[in-house]
C-alpha cells in the first residue's frame, strides 16, 4: 500500500487559531505584535491493491476569488488555492481525478471539502460520518451549527456512503470516529505490511490536532475551531493509545514543519 501526500497550498491565519492564547496582552506587554502563520492544506492518496482512495478534497480553487465569503477569507486567507487545484495536485504525484475509486471526507469544512465538485454526478463513493453530514447542512443552511462550512462545497449529486461509527474501509484501512473538532470527524489507522518487512503504520489525526503542539504537548487549539473540548481530549487519548501500540506516524491537520519534513511518498 502506497501513500502519497498531496500539496494543496495553504492558508494564512492568526497563530491563536492553532495555539490558543499563544499571543496575549499582558501588563508588561499590553499590545503584543499579532502573528499570522502559513498552514498547509494536504490530501492523501492511499493506493492499494483493492482501490485508490483520496483522503479529503482540499479547498475550492476559487477560494480567493469570491467563492469563500469575505469574512471567511479574511480570517483564513487561502491565497494559492487556484495554483493547487485537485487535478494539478494529483498530477504532480502521478494520478488523475479519474484514477480515484473512493473518497473519504474527514469532515466538510471549506479547506477539506472544496474539491467534491470533481465527483458530482459520478458513482465514486464518498464516505462521510452521519453526524458530520447532518452538522454541515445544519451549519451551512441555518443559524445553528458552526462556522467553516459552505453548502456549495458538498450540496452536490454525490454517491454518499454514510459512516455511523468506526468501520473498515479496506483491508488495513480503518476509519475512526474522532469527534471534537467537529461532531462527525473521521481519522484513520492505516496498517501496512511490506515485502517481508513491516512498514510504519500511519494514523491520520487531521484536525484533531491542528499542529504538533496540540497532540504532543497538550496545547489547545483556539476555541472557535473545535466543537467539543471533552470529545477532542477523548479522541486524542484514543489516538495516543493506538500510537503506543503500533509506533505509527501521526499526521497532523496543518502543521507546517511536519508537512515540509515528510516525504511526498510515505
Amino acid at each position: 500500500m502506497e501513500l502519497h501526500l498531496i500539496d494543496r497550498g495553504g492558508f494564512y491565519a492568526d497563530i491563536n487559531f492553532a495555539l490558543n492564547a499563544e499571543i496575549v496582552a499582558t501588563e508588561s506587554e499590553p499590545s503584543p505584535e499579532p502573528r499570522r502563520e502559513y498552514f498547509p492544506v494536504w490530501n492523501l492518496v492511499i493506493d492499494g491493491p483493492e482501490a485508490t482512495v483520496l483522503w479529503d478534497t482540499g479547498s475550492h480553487p476559487d477560494a480567493g476569488d469570491g467563492y469563500w465569503d469575505e469574512e471567511l477569507f479574511d480570517a483564513f486567507a487561502h491565497t494559492d488555492a487556484d495554483e493547487h487545484d485537485l487535478e494539478t495536485a494529483l498530477d504532480e504525484v502521478g494520478f488523475a481525478v479519474e484514477d480515484i475509486d473512493t473518497v473519504v471526507q474527514s469532515h466538510l469544512h471549506v479547506d477539506h471539502a472544496g474539491g467534491l465538485h470533481n465527483f458530482a454526478g459520478t458513482d465514486v463513493p464518498v464516505y462521510v460520518h452521519r453526524r458530520e453530514l447532518e452538522h454541515a447542512y445544519l451549519s451551512a443552511k441555518t443559524d445553528e451549527g458552526g462556522g467553516g462550512y459552505l453548502a456549495s462545497d458538498f450540496d452536490h449529486d454525490l454517491n454518499w456512503r454514510v459512516v455511523h461509527g468506526d468501520r473498515q474501509l479496506l483491508p488495513g484501512v480503518e476509519l475512526l470516529h474522532l469527534p471534537g473538532h467537529t461532531p462527525g470527524f473521521l481519522g484513520a489507522h492505516i496498517e501496512r505490511d511490506g515485502d517481508g518487512e513491516k512498514e510504519n503504520d500511519v494514523l491520520i489525526a487531521g484536525d484533531t490536532a491542528f499542529v504538533a503542539e496540540n497532540y504532543e504537548e497538550g496545547r489547545e487549539m483556539g476555541t472557535s475551531i473545535f466543537h467539543s473540548l471533552r470529545a477532542l481530549h477523548e479522541s486524542r487519548r484514543r489516538l495516543r493509545d493506538i500510537e503506543r501500540r503500533t509506533d505509527a506516524t501521526v499526521l497532523y491537520g496543518h502543521d507546517p514543519e511536519q508537512f515540509d519534513d515528510l516525504p511526498r511518498k510515505l
